[in-house]
């Protein structure tokens, strides 16, 4: 019988820019080796104060309408009373007040259950911090 949970760490560089990363690829390879034809929950936990995880469309705009949205909610300008780093710096530990650093998604026959145009994405917005992490989970 496999193990009924299995977890593994992503180590990702996100540069100097604010990102959407889609982690699709990664999720899918992940439960490829570790739910093996088993239905479950996969668990995306990014272990940062200022990234989210977030399932949305990708290629097709709604990548960089996320970011812009953001913007607009969470303006990179000296309001904010977390004020160290980059102007704006503040706002990034707002951020997985809005898009939360975890997902938990359905697995099905090993494989990950999303809709036709979902993607499972970390948002960094923190142009400070460009190397990331994220913990995949898979219980069975």
């Amino acid at each position: 019988m496999s193990d009924p949970f299995t977890t593994n760490v992503l180590t990702l560089t996100t540069g100097t820019t604010e990102r959407v990363v889609d982690l699709t690829g990664d999720c899918e390879r992940f439960l490829a080796e570790s739910a093996a034809g088993r239905d479950g929950l996969l668990n995306i936990f990014v272990p940062h104060a200022t990234a989210g995880v977030a399932v949305i469309e990708t290629g097709a705009g709604s990548d960089d309408d996320l970011l812009a949205a953001l913007h607009t909610l969470l303006p990179a300008d000296n309001r904010w009373q977390h004020a160290h780093g980059t102007p704006g710096h503040g706002r990034d530990h707002v951020l997985p007040a809005l898009v939360p650093p975890h997902a938990t998604l359905p697995v099905v026959n090993g494989r990950l259950e999303l809709g036709t145009w979902q993607s499972v994405c970390l948002v960094d917005t923190n142009i400070q911090n460009p190397e990331r992490q994220v913990r995949l989970s898979f219980l069975g």
